[in-house]
């Protein structure tokens, strides 16, 4: 069973991150970063070559120094996916980097310095067609604005981003996306509602430094679920103290539990009970596991016993039901086939694949004929 999702969007002009469209009528798209040494080509490569493979769209990487600037141009000559380099404080290093191919710079007008250093990276950017992230933090407010509102605030921010906002009109400059994060989701959720209405750019979302996995990952859900579903975010970040591969996943499962993305398998399943006829949390920690590289859509039903089971499997394209003795498979909501307990992971995990494959080769069809 599918339902559309009720979100409309807010409407903002696009930006293109290499060959990702931001904003638009462009897919959400996710992105994450990563936390190696930069100076450190390999390891920070490597890295970045798990966060694609995970479904990552974009992938920053921070730039503190010339010597981090220099490794950025060999790190963007061994990796595909489009490429946003941090940067703050020298504007000399997002010269650099651009000269190296970066896909978007990450940058707050306001650290630069003077409007001269602001007005070369602008002009480097206009020349070679990069756009910005302009990043507002509650945690790196403008002094001048920690006096005014005393203590980080939504308006705080708004007005940081504005000002911002406001060098970049003075030099004609609107390639450029914005955030407006901070780690209390109420702040956080009221700053990008104001912004919204203000501006027409696209809009990056994240609640910044979550947490740990479990509790970063439902703070992100509450804060970034909340501004999805009122239709604003054109990019979402997760921030995690955890693998940034973490961040990639927790993002798709957002994007996916609200119908704006679909990618990999959406699990249905139950969260158990003495009524079960198998195993379902070992059943399901296995089939995640083992499935991570399918990346075809497909809903796949695991409940463990017959008073949900049967109507969640004929609603999903695959669905297990448990029974006794044996548990009843469906697959786009007929019943096809009885399992046994033994080696019934290996079962579903075969049937899946193949299900996967066959729903590849027809959304090929479809693209060929489109």
């Amino acid at each position: 069973m599918s339902v559309e999702a009720p979100i409309k969007r807010r409407q903002s002009r696009q930006v293109m991150v290499g060959d990702v469209p931001v904003g638009g009528d462009a897919p959400i798209s996710v992105q994450s970063m990563t936390n190696t040494e930069t100076t450190d080509v390999v390891a920070t490569v490597a890295q970045i070559k798990r966060i694609e493979e995970a479904g990552a769209d974009l992938v920053r990487v921070s730039v503190p120094s010339m010597e981090a600037a220099e490794a950025f141009g060999e790190i963007r000559r061994r990796v595909d996916v489009p490429l946003v380099a941090d940067i703050h404080f020298d504007h000399k290093i997002a010269l650099k980097v651009a000269d190296y191919g970066v896909d978007c710079l990450r940058i707050n007008p306001g650290n630069i310095g003077k409007e001269e250093r602001v007005r070369a990276v602008i002009d480097k950017a206009r020349d070679m067609n990069i756009p910005l992230r302009i990043g507002v933090n509650a945690g790196s407010l403008e002094k001048e604005l920690q006096r005014k509102y005393g203590e980080p605030t939504a308006d705080a921010m708004v007005e940081s981003a504005l000002r911002h906002v406001d060098i970049l009109d003075r030099l004609d400059f609107q390639n450029f996306k914005l955030s407006l994060k901070a780690s209390d989701v109420f702040m956080a959720v009221e700053a990008y509602r104001k912004i919204a209405v203000q501006i027409d750019n696209p809009l990056h979302v994240g609640i910044t430094e979550a947490g740990g996995l479990r509790a970063g990952t439902v703070k992100s859900a509450v804060g970034i679920g909340i501004l999805l579903m009122e239709g604003i975010g054109d990019t979402i970040r997760v921030s995690l103290a955890a693998d940034p591969v973490e961040e990639v996943k927790v993002g798709w499962d957002l994007l996916k539990s609200l119908r704006l993305r679909s990618k990999g398998i959406n699990f249905i399943a139950c969260p158990s009970c003495s009524r079960q006829n198998f195993d379902v949390i070992d059943t399901m920690n296995q089939l995640e596991a083992r499935l991570e590289d399918i990346t075809v859509p497909l809903d796949v039903a695991v409940i463990g016993c017959i008073v949900n089971g049967p109507g969640e499997a004929k609603a999903a394209e695959m669905g297990l039901t448990g029974g006794t003795p044996n548990n009843l498979l469906f697959i786009d909501g007929k019943p096809v086939e009885k399992l046994g307990q033994a080696n019934l992971v290996d079962g579903l995990e075969e049937r899946i694949r193949a299900k996967a494959q066959e729903k590849a080769k027809l959304l090929e069809q479809l693209i060929a004929t489109d």
